[in-house]
């Protein structure tokens, strides 16, 4: 097993002729690499986002982070839909570049995962064999809704969800129903006692880390067994 290796900075340009920042990543003998976007309100370098991309690298997956404008910018305001497109899209295009030859997946925490998704639902990412998403961003808080779930019917590559069972912006009694009805494409998978932030009380007898942990267990799992689906 590959020991964590150090993120590198790098840059490249979204259309429109914006410029974002980037880590990644890697070891020699990573067998995928996942395109990892963050949340609405953290960006890349988030404790959160570290922590999945050093426990990913132990487990032999790549990692490009990236930010999405706005958060270069450090605004709060995120970004209209169709330059966060383009940013997934960008990011896809450069991890090709700098993992050549990996097979890609890509998503991300909430608002990042759902941008991704929209963007494999107006245009498949090139290359791009499964989406992954850590906490998919199904609704405000205390607005019950599965209007951000449309577009995923839209989307014919496999798709992993990831989602604690406290989640306040996926009900469960809407987002079991929303995998199920997308077929033998998804996959649900769930943490007891995991907020939105994948964070779990004292009472559930296990840290944050374990969660962790065997969030990214799964996640490359799950990697693994879609390669194998693809190559045959």
């Amino acid at each position: 097993m590959d020991v964590s290796a150090h993120p590198q900075p790098v840059t490249f340009a979204v259309e429109g002729g914006l410029q974002v920042s980037g880590l990644l990543q890697t070891t020699p003998s990573a067998r995928a690499c996942y395109v990892l976007a963050h949340g609405a309100g953290a960006g890349m370098a988030h404790p959160f986002m570290a922590s999945i991309a050093n426990h990913l690298s132990e487990r032999g997956v790549a990692t490009l982070r990236y930010q999405f404008p706005y958060m270069e910018r450090r605004s709060k305001r995120p970004d209209s839909p169709d330059t966060c497109h383009a940013t997934v899209r960008a990011a896809v295009i450069e991890a090709d570049v700098l993992a050549p030859a990996i097979p890609l997946f890509a998503g991300g925490k909430s608002f990042g995962g759902r941008m991704t998704s929209q963007a494999q639902s107006v245009d498949p990412l090139p290359g791009v064999r499964g989406l992954a998403f850590l906490g998919f961003p199904l609704h405000p808080p205390g607005q019950p809704s599965e209007s951000r779930a449309e577009h995923l019917a839209r989307v014919q590559i496999e798709m992993l969800f990831l989602q604690g069972t406290r989640d306040d912006f996926a009900k469960l009694e809407l987002i079991q129903p929303v995998v199920s009805r997308l077929g033998d494409r998804a996959r649900l998978q769930l943490f007891a006692y995991a907020d939105h932030s994948f964070h779990v009380p004292a009472r559930s007898g296990r840290t944050d880390a374990e969660v962790r942990g065997d969030m990214t267990r799964t996640l490359a799992a799950w990697m693994n067994s879609v390669i194998g689906h693809t190559a045959q």
